[in-house]
């Protein structure tokens, strides 16, 4: 791997982690294309991707700095210090509880199909393909089913079941941690600028969790490129990622998802054609 090939690589990372495209699929396929994918080791892969994202957590830390502070200042204050009960506790406490609830599925999911999640058939083409095009027909579906009409402050623990769910379906590549937690939030009945907002929040523990967890093995098991270029490509993911979640909001707040639906179905199309045609390999 290049220096050229970490900035391309954390460019991609950023902009497709936060915009419903899915930043799994988009990296493999531009990994593929470069060769940087060893099949018979592909849990090195996992960990790359799993390394970066930590560029993207901290976009979202920055860009959401002011909400993380709040929600983790009166989550504490609310639970252990006056120990409110949870109708009597701010948005700020409801929302913590709400992120920790919708963190519960990914965390066993993830735990229980490890090995498969970091297995060859998850950088599948054929999966990431697939994926790509189903999710963006459930997504539509969303979209055209959705009453658009609520609003963060209406954020309920069930709410936070369901997105989490939702979360937890993104381990399958190609789906799209934000594309199928801005899903669920549509079924909830949020207002597409809501969903998102709490799409972001929803996924500070769990890409913390992964990418520390592979950060720790990478460390100790050195991988076959740099950590250097590794360290690259996780500051530009970052800063990549900060632009994806700003475009992301501002566009919401006036127009729909069908833009990103429309580029998942092409995606999807072209990737299964480039494997029919033998252009690219599974």
């Amino acid at each position: 791997m290049s220096l050229l090939d970490a900035i391309i690589l954390g460019i991609v990372q950023g902009l497709s982690e936060f915009l419903p495209i899915s930043s799994t699929g988009h990296l493999t396929l531009a990994g593929k294309f470069m060769g940087l994918i060893d099949e018979a080791n592909p849990a090195e892969w996992t960990a790359f991707i799993a390394v970066i994202q930590l560029g993207t957590l901290g976009s979202i830390l920055i860009y959401f700095w002011n909400d993380v502070i709040n929600i983790v200042k009166d989550f504490v204050t609310q639970n252990f210090i006056s120990r409110k009960s949870f109708k009597e506790q701010s948005l700020n406490s409801r929302l913590g509880w709400a992120i920790i609830v919708g963190t519960i599925p990914i965390v066993i999911i993830g735990l229980g199909f490890k090995d498969i999640i970091e297995g060859a058939l998850t950088k599948n083409l054929y999966v990431i393909a697939s994926s790509l095009i189903v999710l963006a027909l459930i997504l539509a579906l969303a979209e055209k089913l959705a009453k658009h009409n609520r609003s963060i402050e209406q954020v309920t623990l069930r709410d936070a079941i369901i997105v989490g769910l939702a979360q937890a379906v993104a381990l399958i590549p190609g789906s799209s941690r934000s594309g199928t937690t801005l899903t669920g939030g549509l079924f909830c009945g949020f207002n597409r600028e809501t969903a998102a907002r709490f799409s972001f929040l929803l996924s500070i523990p769990a890409i913390f969790a992964s990418g520390m967890l592979e950060l720790k093995q990478t460390l100790e098991n050195p991988p076959s490129y740099d950590l250097f270029q590794l360290a690259v490509a996780t500051v530009v993911s970052g800063v990549s990622g900060w632009f994806a979640i700003d475009f992301l909001l501002k566009f919401l707040r006036k127009n729909s998802t069908f833009l990103f639906i429309y580029y998942r179905i092409a995606a999807g199309a072209v990737i299964l054609a480039l494997l029919f045609a033998g252009i690219i390999t599974p």
